[in-house]
């Protein structure tokens, strides 16, 4: 059984880099490398290997209700490649631009127990454990958006923490609610508990997790702490946050506990809706505005991850297939403009539009790749976005809702106008730029190109036969709603 070493190996990494790092950060920067390179191996063998069945561990050998068991299905092994993903690329970019903030090995041990945290919650299937590891990789992430120790970023850190704790409190009595009303913590049992309940109690512990962990995905009107802490943290840590943060601590445990444990009432399916809806327009409305390229594409991340919402709302197959798919296509794209941000702000010195110029002969790989990657936000074939945003625009309208697939348009538009800004003024126009105050070496060369790749690579997705072994068999799970509780008691 691999599920525990999800868990075990970053957990490892993370205690042996302070006692094998001692001034130099080389070592820490090999062991986290080779750790997050076998959580790569290892969850691509679960999800291609072993995507069709879902296997359940059982710590100590107890059964539920009494033991905490680990369950890894389609859905866990796909939010697990993208974690595992996105971390191997930011590591990767991470040694030179870390050093420029006078790093050393404290950043890598934080990194992988914020690795350890995500995975913790992605495969647990015990409520309690997953508040126990969502703290995990929020304490992590505070310690790394405030790593550069400029006052601006302990001010983001700490407007995270208050933000952070206000959703912990409502998850933790959300949990108090939930364990009242069914003797049990663990998420199959949990489900079929609640199934007895009057629908009044369902609704308070949905509201509760609909703000707690709504609070996580930073979608409208939860997303106060976001733009600072993206903007402010190194822009591999915000690659991280954005990238799969917000969507293993928020957008996956959204759709396990509403999908798998409640079974999508109908109610919070609407929320869904709504808040998707006004997260695509506002957040990129807000991103037009911006002139630091960071706070612009953290703004982005609230846009995009209303798209998720609104398929998820749609309740239809065809609807999670487009959610599933845009969240690893975010995943990919976003990642990757905020390697162009940390590219342009160490070889610039800014990360103001209006400062930055022509630099598209200077940092060939970086405009390449920015471009690339914009096409792709933007919604631009034959991009991984335009698919993704595609299927969520049909699946809209073939499920009655003509105005959210109109807002989806509108949103997809107005993203394009916000990238042609970028491009004008941060890689292709304005003044051009002679010399460069910094180096964009291998490792963060490296890093861009793989994900710009992959912008490509994964529009392959959604093609006929490929589909079938990929997406579809997470959103088997997902469809099956409180049905997965069973097979999970079954096991």
């Amino acid at each position: 059984m691999i599920t525990p070493y999800f868990v075990i190996i970053p957990l490892a990494a993370a205690f042996l880099i302070p006692l094998v790092s001692k001034r130099k950060t080389g070592p820490a920067v090999l062991l986290s490398l080779a750790s997050t390179f076998a959580l790569v191996v290892l969850s691509g063998y679960a999800f291609f290997g072993r995507s069709g069945e879902t296997l359940v561990y059982r710590m100590s050998g107890w059964k539920l209700p009494v033991g905490i068991n680990l369950v890894q299905d389609a859905f866990s092994s796909f939010m697990l490649v993208m974690v595992s993903l996105i971390a191997l690329t930011s590591l990767v970019f991470s040694p030179r631009y870390i050093d420029r903030l006078g790093g050393d090995a404290k950043y890598y041990s934080l990194f992988m127990v914020l690795v350890a945290g995500m995975n913790g919650v992605v495969v647990t299937g015990d409520l309690f454990n997953l508040f126990v590891f969502m703290e995990i990789a929020i304490l992590a992430a505070l310690a790394l958006v405030a790593y550069g120790g400029r006052a601006h970023e302990f001010e983001a850190a700490f407007k995270y923490a208050v933000m952070a704790s206000v959703s912990a409190s409502l998850i933790l009595i959300g949990i108090a609610v939930a364990y009242s009303a069914t003797s049990s913590l663990g998420l199959a049992t949990i489900s079929r508990g609640l199934e007895r309940q009057s629908p009044i109690l369902v609704l308070w512990v949905g509201g509760l997790f609909m703000a707690g962990f709504g609070l996580k995905t930073a979608a409208m009107p939860f997303h106060a702490w976001l733009p600072d802490a993206h903007s402010s943290a190194p822009a591999p840590i915000s690659a991280m946050l954005s990238g799969v943060l917000i969507k293993a601590l928020g957008v996956y445990v959204l759709i396990r506990f509403f999908y798998n444990v409640l079974g999508a009432p109908p109610l919070f399916l609407q929320i869904f809706l709504v808040l998707g809806a006004v997260s695509i327009i506002l957040g990129v409305l807000l991103a037009i505005g911006q002139w630091d390229i960071k706070r612009l594409l953290a703004y982005h991340s609230i846009s995009q991850i209303g798209y998720i919402l609104l398929a998820m709302g749609l309740d239809t197959t065809l609807g999670m297939i487009g959610a599933v798919y845009h969240m690893l296509n975010h995943a990919v794209f976003k990642s990757l403009l905020f390697y162009n941000a940390g590219a342009l702000e160490t070889a610039l010195g800014t990360r103001d539009l209006r400062e930055m110029g022509n630099v598209s002969k200077l940092l060939p790989v970086t405009s390449g790749t920015s471009l690339i990657a914009s096409l792709s936000i933007s919604g631009v074939p034959p991009f991984n976005g335009f698919f993704s945003k595609l299927v969520i625009i049909i699946a809209a309208v073939q499920a009655g809702q003509p105005l959210f697939a109109f807002v989806a348009v509108v949103g997809s538009l107005l993203t394009l106008a916000s990238f042609l800004k970028v491009q004008k003024f941060g890689l292709r126009g304005g003044r051009p730029v002679e010399r460069l105050i910094g180096e964009v070496d291998g490792g963060m060369k490296t890093a861009m190109i793989l994900l710009a790749a992959l912008c490509l690579v994964t529009s392959l997705l959604i093609v006929p036969g490929i589909r079938e072994t990929t997406i579809d068999p997470v959103v088997k799970v997902i469809m099956e709603k409180t049905g997965h509780a069973q097979i999970v008691l079954e096991k």
